[in-house]
């Protein structure tokens, strides 16, 4: 037997276990200082709504042992052109993004900059055959008319109609619905419905219908996917019908991150693996705000651990005026800092490496697995994603048995690709 595979074998026999699940979560890693990561209490599954529609099985034909997947942003490609993706290294790249139109149908959301981008995506797929590219429609600016289009019998379909055929004369492999989020959460400009959890019920499975009555994707794909964006906070996938969803879905992206933000009054972790009891926050938030928190909410609420894919970032997040106390960690902070791109506290990882980490001092969170940077000089916090953290993400994975990882996005590693090396390591045969 290979050694990777000898080593998948071990891990998983490990694995079993649930006790053995902090003890798979660093086989392979680097390991940072040591201690006990507490298990969140499971959220309880939700009930079933009274009206429901047939559900439909959906099995995945992918042929990989696991997912690695990385989100590209059409606004990018003026520094990360579409032939720098390390198309090798991944099984699927969604495209950022398509938008829904007043009409309620799937369109371009930029067609010069997507003309130029779609055509680089066909060539990068004939170089790399088993690579599968994705449309995604929606995503955090472009959530607003969601709620509208899902609304009815006729606006389903009209919106699923138009999305099928939207794939299909683009040459993509399947579509990527990143509604964020049906009844409450997003951007306060968006429409919502007390009903839209349903409602996106319908959605799904109007567009399952449509995509397989569309036909195959090409000669070397049986079907077109069906994937989602999903939330990881309990306050939003409380309103989702998950145990009735993925029977439509391929895979669910789980946006394991931005648990803390910009607007976070203390210092804290943007994606944390686990909770940490050192954590000030209160007990409730701490428990409910973390990925392995999230994941087993979605379990419990009978999401199959093969649909669920962990999502991660390739950026960090960034507070200003924080002072030195336990190196600025779980500190009062005045705003987020100066980024990479803006004044939002948002750094890219390849601006990390170069600017930041040879002048800032790195530490480690043992429980909560994830490092951070923090200089006393400048009083600048910087939760982030690091080799060895993305390591411990990607053997969690692993031993929980899901579907595998995905990632926001490719144009903030680094020219080496170092992150997405971290990742592919693991998953990718």
């Amino acid at each position: 037997m290979p050694k990777k595979a000898q080593r998948r074998k071990l891990l998983l026999a490990l694995c079993l276990s649930a006790t053995a699940v902090l003890a798979c979560a660093s086989f392979g890693s680097t390991q940072g200082p040591t201690s006990t990561a507490p298990m969140p209490a499971t959220p309880s599954p939700q009930a079933p709504p009274a009206t429901q529609t047939a559900s439909v099985a959906v099995a995945s034909a992918e042929p990989f042992s696991y997912i690695l997947a990385g989100y590209y942003p059409g606004w990018g490609a003026g520094h990360y052109p579409v032939a720098d993706i390390p198309a090798d290294q991944l099984t699927h790249v969604f495209y950022a993004f398509a938008n829904v139109s007043a009409g309620g149908e799937c369109i371009s959301e930029d067609p010069k900059q997507d003309d130029a981008n779609w055509p680089a995506l066909q060539t990068l797929k004939q170089q790399h055959p088993r690579l599968r590219v994705l449309i995604s429609v929606g995503g955090w600016s472009q959530s607003g008319l969601f709620s509208d289009v899902a609304a009815t019998p006729e606006a389903r379909a009209h919106f699923a109609e138009s999305c099928a055929a939207f794939v299909k004369a683009h040459g993509f492999d399947g579509l990527d619905v990143d509604w964020e989020f049906p009844v409450s959460g997003g951007l306060p400009t968006n429409h919502y419905r007390p009903d839209d959890g349903h409602n996106f019920t319908l959605l799904l499975a109007e567009l399952r219908r449509a995509l397989d009555a569309q036909g195959p994707a090409d000669a070397g794909s049986s079907r077109y996917l069906l994937t989602i964006a999903a939330p990881a906070g309990p306050t939003e996938y409380g309103h989702l019908e998950l145990g009735l969803i993925h029977s439509y879905l391929d895979w669910i992206n789980l946006m394991t991150y931005d648990f803390n933000t910009a607007d976070s009054p203390t210092t804290n972790f943007n994606a944390p693996l686990f909770a940490s009891a050192s954590d000030p926050t209160p007990q409730a938030r701490r428990q409910s705000r973390n990925a392995d928190a999230a994941v087993r909410a979605y379990l419990a609420a009978g999401v199959p651990a093969r649909k669920l894919v962990l999502g991660t970032t390739f950026y960090g997040r960034g507070w200003r005026g924080v002072p030195a106390t336990n190196d600025g960690f779980y500190q009062p902070d005045t705003g987020p800092a100066k980024g990479t791109f803006a004044d939002d506290g948002v750094f890219s990882y390849a601006d990390l490496e170069s600017n930041y980490l040879p002048s800032y001092t790195r530490h480690f969170q043992a429980e909560a697995k994830e490092p951070w940077l923090y200089n006393p000089a400048t009083q600048i916090f910087i939760s982030y994603e690091d080799p060895e953290s993305l390591g411990y993400k990607a053997n969690y994975a692993v031993a929980q048995g899901l579907g595998g990882m995905m990632f926001w996005e490719l144009s903030l590693d680094d020219a080496q690709h170092s992150l997405v090396n971290a990742l592919h390591g693991r998953l990718v045969p």
